[in-house]
């Protein structure tokens, strides 16, 4: 904690914890980073290394972080109930991120109530079973999902819903934010793409578009939905600009999905309005594997060390790529130059996927900051 806040110092303490627990998993979504995998990998943490690891995340000062378990599919972890009840009996809060399965039943959504699950994440990447079927590679996965979120929300058990824009679902957002306010859904967690693996290039945004959208995810606000981005923190520049200026304007698709909108859900009743917050890629959050590797985010696929060896709480305070990346202002390029970098700093994973270089600019932003415009004779020099 930083003395006097009541704040998490994200330089020793992360607030979330992302745990990838397997790579198991029986869908093959188009966009993920591995293809479908139906048995656990050779080199997966086992029950008592899995045991060992909820155990050290106590070793954390102050208040603990927040873990989310995930895949892969996080239901086929071996030993998942022994591991929830470690969670359970230390008092730790954790998170569940399942894959709509037959697999999350009702005998396992009572064990996660009784066990004090603090929140759970299901994805819908479409608002109708055509789309979101095919983007999970699964067919049948879209009433299984309509069917899970009346379940979850019946046990009382927090829910948000995860979405991955692209280019198969970009127009059909709006139809997604009305099926999430009819289904009484509050938080809505939109995850921007980073291409690797099966995730096509051909899939991805344009910049323009994703400036677009981010605006658009601000607008969405206005009817009451609580908007957090994953791997698009240019969203937090777009809500401080709102903040200041009381603007929300864009272009041909803007607009687009705001007429959508209007349509399916009539004028919104309130004005947009979005937390900010500072976290990114090792800045308060940090992602284990399923062999116990530390990296960055999962999107970030850089080594740190590996929690076999060392303690999560040694690697995420002493390493030395993490220092840089919690310090913006040494981002090469625009990033570490723009006024918006402690509460965007653009995406890490995508500096590194496109670039090669982790500290250099997000490619998918167009902003330009202040410190790059000179007024030379009544020209503009970007540099």
């Amino acid at each position: 904690m930083i003395p006097g806040t009541g704040k998490l110092d994200y330089n020793k303490t992360p607030l979330l914890i992302f745990w990838e627990t397997t790579k198991s998993c029986d869908l093959a979504c188009r966009h993920c980073r591995a293809s479908a995998i139906m048995e656990p990998l050779p080199d997966e943490m086992n029950i008592e290394e899995s045991i060992r690891f909820v155990r050290s995340i106590s070793s954390f000062d102050g208040m603990k972080p927040i873990t989310i378990l995930s895949g892969g599919d996080v239901m086929k972890k071996r030993g998942l109930k022994e591991i929830i009840g470690e969670f359970s009996r230390l008092h730790l809060k954790f998170s569940l991120s399942p894959s709509a399965t037959e697999r999350l039943n009702d005998e396992m959504i009572h064990f996660m109530k009784e066990n004090g699950v603090a929140s759970m994440s299901l994805s819908l990447d479409g608002s109708n079973r055509e789309v979101h079927d095919r983007i999970r590679g699964v067919d049948g996965v879209f009433e299984r999902t309509m069917k899970l979120i009346s379940d979850l929300k019946a046990a009382t058990i927090p829910l948000q819903i995860n979405t991955t824009v692209m280019r198969e679902n970009l127009r059909d957002l709006p139809a997604v934010l009305k099926t999430l306010i009819e289904k009484g859904i509050g938080v809505w967690e939109v995850f921007f793409l980073i291409t690797t693996g099966r995730g096509s290039e051909l899939l991805d945004l344009t910049s323009e578009e994703y400036e677009e959208v981010n605006k658009w995810l601000l607008y969405s606000t206005s009817y009451g939905m609580h908007v957090r981005t994953v791997e698009s923190p240019m969203y937090r520049r777009i809500v401080s600009e709102y903040n200041s200026s009381g603007r929300l304007e864009g272009g041909d698709l803007y607009q687009y999905l705001v007429d959508r909108t209007v349509d399916l859900l009539g004028l919104p009743k309130g004005i947009p309005s979005s937390p900010i917050a500072n976290t990114s890629d090792g800045k308060g959050t940090i992602f284990v594997a399923h062999n116990g590797d530390v990296y960055p985010s999962g999107f970030l696929q850089m080594p740190l060390g590996n929690v076999r060896e060392r303690s999560l709480k040694e690697i995420y305070a002493g390493n030395d790529t993490l220092k840089r990346i919690r310090d913006p202002s040494g981002y090469d390029g625009k990033c570490g130059i723009c006024e918006y970098n402690n509460i965007c700093g653009g995406s890490r994973a995508r500096a590194f996927t496109r670039t090669g270089n982790p500290f250099g600019s997000d490619p998918a932003c167009i902003y330009v900051p202040h410190q790059m415009t000179e007024i030379r004779g009544g020209s503009v020099a970007v540099n």
